[in-house]
Order: structure tokens, then sequence, then C-alpha cells
């Protein structure tokens, strides 16, 4: 076992394999039998490219053996920043067959993300495009290596200049190896298969252990809620390394039952439909703001969207109304919401589900030894249908975040329980209702913000004196950020200005404030803190009183 990862107790590792949930066999062993069973069949359809399983083995089997080749060995944790497109699989699978671990970072990432992904995993490589748009991610690489004592490697899809390898190269060039050394790497099923990203609270990014055993699982049960089959093909919009494309069921879930995934490398609402209507998807997973820019872009109607029966909605909660308007324009669908969290525990709206259930929750879980409960500030158990945070545990949610024991002990119960921050309700049916969030955390169209970290960087601004980052309501991704600050005396700021400030400190764009209010003064709770909460209220009101909801 990788250091630094939290075993599950082997009183829960053994029922969960006497129970079934856990075969004890890697994503290497399991996808390739899979492989070879699906061979002739397409797997991957990218652009113009048409892959089949066959093909995608062979080309995955290549690349990890000139892997091997380039130093990497088993354990190796290796940070993973590619769009959609079919390399990205081929790398996910080729690092599986060596035993390498993934880190799953996303392409909006930059050098302040991505130097700390390395410095908390002890990373040895990094995968990236060459350039994208106006960013050139070789120089974001060549960056953090010369300041980490682990990083060696740089693979870049596209050009490589000196002191990089081409992704591309690796894929297509024969091996003198034999892909018989393959099989002779152990891969224990319990060490990490990835690690997921979370934002956690504080600032600083959290590695999500997934190991072999639950990340299996937590495919095949998704993939059973949602009506995955060897007919089905799943449309890929979402960035491809996030927990729900790849694995809720995702990739991997469609994987499992020989059916086939396209890959779209634009999210414009006419690529998307031409996508569906040329390939005749079935299945589509969005988040919400995705999909109320979909419904209402007047092209829809000049496509053919029959074949599409499910749209999976997932990070944030959907409105009754987005629902009843999708099924307006597609009649074939059916709009199936989902809860679900990198951690691990997942929850969906069942098909059979009565219409009420389906338009108010978010579902249930979807493991029969998923563990659930709601508490209190003191960790008790609310009565039935009143509000508590959620605690989960269970055959595929995660024991401890990767190497830090300290926030690992606030972040369990005693017993386990995974503190996950959300409030909710359980509807009589069994199901589950969102009430809001106990954590520190803005959701903007499922991308889940650290209101620290950047209350943390604002405070480097000469004119600040104190500020507050809230969730502002929006009726497109959710919630958007506000800042609100105290500034210096004699100070002033712009939004403008604050937002060119914190360019400089290389974020994720998605995590810029896209309003700034100037205070006084901060409203206070009764125990002395700034009071979020209220001001979270203002600019809701204040929203309100200027039409923008």
């Amino acid at each position: 076992m990788l250091d630094g990862v939290v075993r599950f107790p082997p009183e829960f590792a053994a029922r969960y394999r006497a129970e079934g949930y856990w075969e004890d066999r890697s994503l290497r062993e399991t996808f390739g039998e899979l492989f070879a069973r699906h061979a002739d069949r397409v797997a991957i359809i990218d652009r113009d490219r048409h892959v089949t399983y066959a093909q995608l083995d062979e080309r995955a089997t290549r690349l990890a053996l000139n892997l091997l080749d380039a130093g990497l060995r088993p354990l190796d944790r290796v940070v993973v920043q590619l769009p959609n497109i079919v390399e990205f699989a081929y790398l996910y699978f080729a690092l599986q067959k060596i035993g390498c671990i993934p880190i799953m970072a996303l392409p909006t990432h930059r050098f302040r993300e991505m130097s700390q992904f390395v410095e908390l995993s002890g990373a040895v490589a990094c995968v990236t495009p060459d350039t994208a748009r106006d960013f050139d991610y070789r120089d974001l690489v060549r960056r953090i290596r010369d300041s980490s004592k682990t990083l060696r490697l740089g693979i870049v899809l596209g050009a490589a200049p000196e002191g990089f390898l081409s992704l591309s190269e690796l894929v297509e060039r024969p091996s003198e190896r034999s892909a018989r050394e393959l099989k002779s790497i152990v891969i224990d099923p319990d060490d990490p298969a990835l690690f997921q990203l979370s934002g956690g609270t504080t600032g600083v990014p959290k590695l999500i252990p997934r190991t072999h055993n639950d990340y299996i699982y937590n495919s095949k049960m998704a993939a059973a809620v949602t009506g995955v089959g060897p007919d089905k093909i799943l449309l890929n919009v979402l960035p491809p390394a996030h927990n729900l494309p790849l694995a809720c069921p995702g990739m991997q879930g469609y994987f499992l039952h020989g059916g086939k995934v396209v890959l779209a490398q634009s999210t414009r609402s006419e690529d998307i439909f031409a996508l569906i209507e040329r390939h005749r998807v079935t299945h589509i997973a969005v988040v919400p703001a995705l999909l109320i820019r979909l419904i209402n872009d007047p092209s829809i109607k000049r496509f053919d969207l029959s074949s599409l029966q499910v749209i999976q909605s997932g990070g944030q909660r959907l409105q009754p109304e987005v629902r009843r308007r999708t099924k307006e324009l597609i009649p074939s669908v059916t709009v199936q919401e989902n809860f679900g969290m990198a951690e691990g525990m997942l929850m969906f709206v069942r098909f059979d589900d009565p219409e009420d259930v389906r338009m108010e929750t978010v579902g249930r879980p979807v493991s029969p030894d998923d563990e659930v409960r709601l508490v209190d500030d003191d960790d008790n158990e609310v009565a039935p249908g009143e509000v508590g945070e959620f605690l989960a545990r269970g055959p595929y949610t995660l024991r401890g975040y990767y190497g830090v024991p300290e926030y690992n002990a606030r972040a369990f119960t005693t017993d386990g329980f995974y503190r996950s921050g959300d409030l909710m309700r359980r509807h009589p049916s069994g199901n589950y209702m969102v009430e809001g969030r106990k954590k520190d955390l803005i959701n903007r169209g499922g991308e889940k913000i650290s209101a620290e970290e950047i209350e943390n960087l604002i405070l480097m601004h000469p004119a600040v004196q104190n500020v507050a980052c809230v969730p502002m309501p929006d009726p497109v991704l959710g919630e958007r950020m506000c800042a609100y600050v105290i500034l210096r005396k004699g100070a002033a700021l712009t939004l403008q200005e604050l937002v060119a400030f914190l360019m400089n400190e290389e974020i994720a764009k998605h995590k810029l404030p896209e309003r700034l209010e100037i205070l006084d003064d901060f409203p206070l709770s009764p125990f002395g803190k700034v009071s979020k909460k209220d001001l979270t209220e203002r600019i809701a009101r204040k929203l309100k009183e200027e039409g923008r909801i």
C-alpha cells in the first residue's frame, strides 16, 4: 500500500469482499478482459477517429511499454491534464497497465494548482497539451520542474520541445519490450488506481485515493441505475478527468458493458446537437448550467434528437422547470438527477420513482451497503424530515484523504463517516433533498471553489483590509462568487483591477470573483465572526432588486 493512503478497516473490507462488491481485481485486469471480449466493437469516437476496443488496448499497451522505457514505475504519480480526446483514454489505461497513479487535473488548472498537485503527491511526471489558445503548458511544466524535488518528466500532446516527450509519439512508437512484461507487474487492488481532486475548504487541494476495488464497483453500480448496456452510446461533453464523466458511470461504466463513448471537443449547443444526431447518442451527462443553455438555444429544433434517452444531471441542484422544459423539447428523454462526490458516495433518482419524487429529490444511494447519517452540529442524528449534515460511509467512499492525517481527523468521524459538508433532508420516499452547504464552498456550475483560497489571495492586495467571498445566486450557473471587501483608508479598487491582480497569481479562471462589493464593516455573528449568511442574503436581495434573478 502506498504510504499516506488510509485503508478501509479490515472488518469492513472483509464484508465488502464477502458481499461481492470488491472483486480483488485491478482496473488493468478488469478492462483487459473486456477489451478482448469486445475487440471488434467501436469503443470511442473522437471526431473522425473511430477506435475499436482492440485498438484502444493495443495503443494503451504500446504507450505503457514506452512509459516504462521513459522511467515510470508502479505507484509513481502522474499529473494528467488533457482535454476531451482519445489520447486521454490511451494514457489512462496505459497508466493502469503499469500500476502508475494518475492525478486527475483539469485543463483549466494553472501554475498555482498544478504545483500543489505535484508537491502533495510527489508526482514524477506531468502530461499536458503543448498549448491551448494563448496558454503554454510547456512553460508551466518547466517552471514546476525547476522548483520540484520529484518531477522529472514532461510529456506533451503536440510538439515536444527539448526536455519533453511527445505523447503521440509514445502511443505510436513500437517498443522493444514484450507486452508480457506488463503481466509481471503486481498491482494491489487496495492501492489507489487514481487520485481525484477535492477543493476542500482550506484552499489547499486534497487528493482523493480511489482504489481499484472501490472504483470498479463505483462504475458498476452507477451503470446499473442509468440503463447502460452494449447498445448505449454516451456523449462525453464534460472534462474527462471529472468523476462524473469518467466513472459515474462515464467512460468506465460504458466500457464495462461494451458500449460506445463519443467525445465532444466543443460545448457549443449546435456542435452538441450535431453529435447527438450524427451518432444516435442515447445518453449524455451534463451540469445544470449546460442543460439550461442547451434547451434555451433556438437551434435545438433543427436537429433530430430522438435517439436521446437519458440526460444525467449532476454537480448542483436542477430546478423542476428545467426538467419539464427539457421533456417538452425532447419527448424521448428522461432527465435523471444524481448527487455524487469524488470522495465516493453516489445517489441517483431511479427511473421508476414517482414524478413528484423525481422532481423534488436528488435520489438515494446506489449500494445496499451505503450508510448515511444526517446530523446536527453535535453529531446527533436529526429527527426524520429535518435538515442535517450529510455523512457517508460505504464500499466506495474513502476513509481518508492522501497524506493529511490532521485534516482527516476533522473531515471524518471517529467511526469512519465522511463529513460531506452538504445539508440534506430525507424525503418520505427514502430519497434525499439538498438544502444547502455547511462547508465554505461556492458551487459555480458544478465546480466547487474554496472561498478561503480566494480570500487569502485577495488579502494580498495592498488596497484590501479584509474580505469575505460568498455565493450569489445565478439562474444558469447556480452560484457565482461575490467578493465583499473592506478597503484600507484612502484606497480604491474596481472589479477589473481585482481580477487582474488575481490573474497574476495564476489560478484557474473559474475561481475569479464576478462581483465586488465594498463595505465599511462586515456583519458579525453572535460569536463575533463574519456572518457570511447575512452577506449571502444581502447580495441575493440586491440582485433581486436589480432584476438579475
